[in-house]
């Protein structure tokens, strides 16, 4: 493959191979399900580039490797080049579903050893005769209570009797554990007595992973705190095996740059730093994406947008009101909750590796079983017998087999067909074309209804919205979803393929801080509000030091979670800039009441608020590239045509190439529009047009 020929995601047509003789550039990689996804940044001349590879799920080290190795041999730079590598990574998420965890153990104070059991008796289904089973990470008999006491105010009540907690810390050692959480009573508050269980703990077993809920979650709510800190035990070992491997791998390609993983909150995290608290990097990847369609609405003049991310296995759902993503305290993964901050997103089986099958009642289900990386869908012809939405996709000639990845990777268009007809067409006996429309129509009633929740949960109407399609395979979902939802812009970022990645590029250094304390929002609380925001910010300092951040990178940030007396849930709000004063406080309150209006369409003035948790952000500036200059439209290039089952009907559509795209100039639909890397579906009565900055606008014309 020539060096440089190629446009990759339309981002820069390169017309001779690049020429560096300094370290400048900065490379992210988020690997995903199916494809792994990298977008570089030559500092020095602002030229940009992006790439897909294949995942290897045995090995995720390994395809992070490759992909750099093939960025490398195809853009010509050399690996002392690279100063920065930002990584996104799913490998703490699929340990979790998988179940991929070590044996663990639990100590907390005596008699709250079943806390975990117990849970919040939350019913999902009210009119259900039992509960939902749940998975419990740590079972009975290895949840031990440490005779010890912490009050409500960080008293001590009841000191630690260390002979009887040495007979605990000889059963945890005994019950082949490989990891241990501690979680005690209050320990928020006051953390003596974990700090000295984790000490005698390591001095009996130097090799175990302990996790202590003071440094992970330090924050009221018992069950969500232990489980928390649970989750967090249990990944210590499966990230530290993931960063070594990485290292090594790293170390063996003579790759020296600093490499940082991706949090939940979209912020970056030293390699060291993620081995202690794996648990923020549960959304990792995802959150890349939520950052990238933030800035890009902020540039686009287009304050609301649903950004949704469609790969090979997940459809990722986050949106940006008023210009600004939303950034939640607790999340859940597959019925776990995790309090730590996180971008806000609701995420679902459905992409382009979805499998679609007849279940036993004899309805056509997509979902949310994916064939992955290996063996994939059918066409990818790695043994793969299922049909899938790519394969579909494919049969309705929407993608077409001889340009999918820039022509490198060649679909079997007849083993699709066979599957389709095999799998769905005879069961359901419908002709093929009516089997995979069918398909089509499920899989995109699936993405529209977890947009609809994803706004409908905050009081938003989708009307109000733009619809932000990325990842490799939305733009062919994109605008049919719109229309069932009443949205009548949709944004093609100009390298949706790679979109997480590019968000990824653009990540800071950030941690997050807290500190719980139940206090009246009222000048009273003042002095202690400024102690605790001083306590934060040196606790931030410190930790932007130790990343080796000069002064002028660090940054800091304040936020509240606020509720009305006698509620049960909070409101993250941010605290207004400056020095915490009474006029801050009032401002405070507006705020927050605000929030309470958007999301419960009431507010109480009369009522007492309070305050709960203060939290700090503290941010290291990473010194994130200039945007690349636009891209340069390929004059002269014809659009093709091929036929399309398109509204219900095969058609003879124009097939254009992004990258040939005048800005300013219209394409009314159908038509196709594609790139090395994805493609995208302009139906009919939708006019395509591509800005300035290569970015794509489709809207949909008003009805005659």
């Amino acid at each position: 493959m020539p060096r440089g020929k190629l446009t990759f995601g339309g981002i820069r047509n390169v017309k001779d191979p690049i020429a560096l003789s300094s370290p400048h550039i900065r490379i992210a990689v988020d690997i995903g399900g199916t494809f792994t996804d990298l977008e570089l940044r030559d500092g020095a001349t602002g030229a940009a580039h992006s790439l897909k590879s294949q995942t290897t799920p045995d090995d995720p080290a390994r395809g992070l490797c490759d992909a750099i190795a093939q960025a490398r041999d195809t853009f010509g730079f050399a690996n002392a080049d690279i100063d920065l590598i930002l990584h996104g990574t799913t490998i703490a998420t699929n340990a979790v579903l998988t179940r991929d965890l070590p044996e663990g153990a639990l100590i907390t104070t005596a008699g709250f050893e079943d806390v975990l059991e117990i849970g919040r008796h939350a019913r999902s289904d009210i009119y259900a005769l039992r509960g939902p089973d749940r998975t419990l990470l740590i079972p009975r008999r290895r949840r031990f209570g440490a005779p010890g006491r912490i009050g409500a105010a960080g008293q001590e009540v009841r000191p630690l009797d260390m002979a009887a907690l040495d007979v605990v810390i000889d059963r945890v050692a005994d019950s082949g554990a490989a990891a241990c959480a501690i979680c005690l009573l209050n320990a928020f508050v006051n953390p003596d007595h974990e700090i000295a269980i984790r000490d005698r703990l390591l001095a009996r077993c130097p090799g175990m992973a302990v996790s202590c809920s003071h440094d992970v979650s330090p924050e009221i709510r018992e069950f969500e705190r232990t489980a928390t800190t649970v989750l967090n035990a249990l990944l210590v070992p499966v990230i530290a095996r993931y960063v070594t491997a990485l290292r090594r791998r790293l170390a063996d390609e003579g790759i020296t740059a600093p490499v940082y993983l991706i949090q939940s909150n979209g912020g970056a995290i030293s390699l060291d730093m993620a081995v202690r608290a794996p648990v923020k990097l549960l959304l990792s990847g995802p959150s890349g994406g939520v950052l990238a369609a933030e800035r890009l609405a902020a540039a686009l003049n287009a304050p609301n947008v649903v950004g949704v991310d469609m790969g090979g296995t997940s459809y990722d759902v986050a949106v940006v009101a008023d210009g600004a993503r939303t950034v939640v305290t607790q999340g859940e993964i597959d019925g776990l909750p995790v309090r730590v901050p996180m971008v806000e997103m609701h995420t679902i089986g459905a992409g382009g590796g979805s499998i679609a099958f007849v279940d036993v009642s004899g309805r056509l289900q997509v979902g949310p079983r994916s064939a992955g990386a290996v063996p994939g869908p059918v066409c990818y012809g790695r043994g793969g017998t299922e049909p899938t939405v790519t394969d579909v996709n494919l049969i309705l000639g929407r993608l077409d087999a001889a340009t999918f990845l820039g022509g490198r990777f060649a679909l079997d268009l007849d083993g699709a067909r066979n599957a389709l007809q095999e799998r769905i067409a005879t069961p359901l006996n419908l002709d093929p074309d009516h089997a995979a429309a069918g398909i089509l129509a499920v899989v995109n009633a699936r993405l529209a209804a977890s947009i609809k929740f994803a706004l409908f949960a905050r009081g938003l109407d989708p009307r109000d919205f733009a619809l932000m399609s990325f990842g490799g395979a939305g733009g062919l979902h994109a605008i049919e979803v719109a229309q069932e939802l009443g949205i009548t812009r949709v944004i093609f970022p100009r390298d949706p393929s790679t979109f997480s990645a590019h968000g990824i590029l653009q990540s800071d250094i950030q941690h997050d801080l807290s500190r719980t304390a139940i206090l009246p929002l009222c000048a009273e609380s003042l002095p202690a509000l400024r102690q605790m925001a001083e306590d934060l910010r040196a606790r931030g300092a410190d930790l932007l030091k130790a990343d080796g951040l000069p002064a002028g990178a660090q940054g800091t940030s304040l936020s509240a979670d606020l509720r009305y007396r006698g509620q049960a849930f909070e409101l993250m709000t941010p605290v207004p800039h400056g020095p915490l004063t009474a006029e801050t406080l009032t401002d405070l309150r507006a705020r927050f009441e605000e929030l309470h209006r958007q999301r419960f369409s009431f507010d109480d003035p009369q009522e007492l608020v309070e305050l709960v948790t203060l939290r700090l952000t503290a941010t290291g500036g990473l010194d994130a590239p200039d945007a690349p200059p636009p891209p340069v439209a390929t004059a002269g290039q014809a659009p093709s045509r091929r036929r399309v089952h398109v509204n219900g009907a095969w058609q003879e559509v124009p097939v254009l190439r992004q990258d040939s795209l005048t800005p300013g100039t219209p394409v009314p639909g159908p038509a196709v529009i594609e790139q090395p890397y994805t493609t995208m579906l302009i139906s009919t009565g939708w006019t395509l047009t591509a800005t300035e900055s290569g970015d794509l606008i489709a809207r949909q014309e008003p009805a005659p």
